[in-house]
């Protein structure tokens, strides 16, 4: 992998001389447990790659895409432990529904060392989508990035039915196990961009919903394409 900080963060702070109005393109995809944001960042970064090429302008600039392991590969580098940054974000990052904890419960009080981690994560994502050109998954990019003009924010989302069975079919997990798992990972979410927002976050907070359970990958990525050239995101 290559270094992360040189290839976003060159510099650990954005220049106060660039104008917010012209941060970004960037691309933000939140979405329920179940359903698949990976493969559709990777299929539009490849083709809005392209279609910078193809431009007018003849932009030879390459979109990325990065989730939370990149994101969390950063802050390792900025000498965060990464033991730290499993146990704050330590609900996305299980297989097993017995191995999730409780690491967002209504309890839990995020002490200064869980901040710090928090802060040092969200920096890294608002650096990366001030920067622009990137596709980003997860992490409360929507929420991180909300400021940004040249932006679009994604939520996925499924019945959740369906989303339990998909999470059975990819793992060993029975019915049941599957539906602890799927709700408790999507509890642990909504209450970390609570924390991220200060407020419960509804389909308010992005700019188009997709069902991922009647639409396939193509056809989301296909009418992101168009709402970017629509509402001139890029150049």
């Amino acid at each position: 992998m290559k270094n992360i900080l040189e290839n976003y963060l060159a510099g650990s702070e954005i220049d106060s001389s660039q104008k917010k109005e012209n941060a970004g393109p960037v691309i933000t995809i939140s979405r329920e447990c179940g359903c698949s944001a990976n493969r559709i960042a990777i299929k539009l970064s490849k083709i809005l790659t392209g279609y910078n090429y193809q431009s007018g302008i003849k932009k030879d600039v390459e979109w990325k895409w990065v989730n939370k392991e990149v994101i969390e590969q950063a802050a390792w580098e900025l000498e965060i432990n990464p033991e730290k940054i499993k146990s704050v974000f330590q609900g996305e990052a299980k297989v097993s529904v017995h191995d999730v904890t409780t690491a967002f419960s209504t309890q839990k009080v995020y002490d200064a060392d869980d901040q710090k981690v928090i802060d040092t994560v969200t920096g890294i994502i608002y650096q990366m989508a001030f920067k622009g050109n990137c596709v980003i998954v997860g992490r409360g990019a929507a929420i991180v990035a909300r400021d940004i003009h040249r932006r679009l924010s994604l939520k996925l989302q499924a019945p959740l039915e369906w989303r339990i069975n998909r999470i059975k079919q990819m793992s060993n997990l029975n019915y049941d196990a599957a539906r602890e798992y799927v709700l408790e990972v999507d509890r642990q979410r909504d209450l970390f961009i609570e924390h991220l927002a200060g407020r419960k976050v509804d389909t308010n907070d992005f700019d188009v919903v997709f069902n991922t359970a009647t639409l396939t990958d193509d056809q989301i990525v296909n009418a992101v394409v168009n709402l970017i050239r629509d509402k001139q995101i890029m150049d």
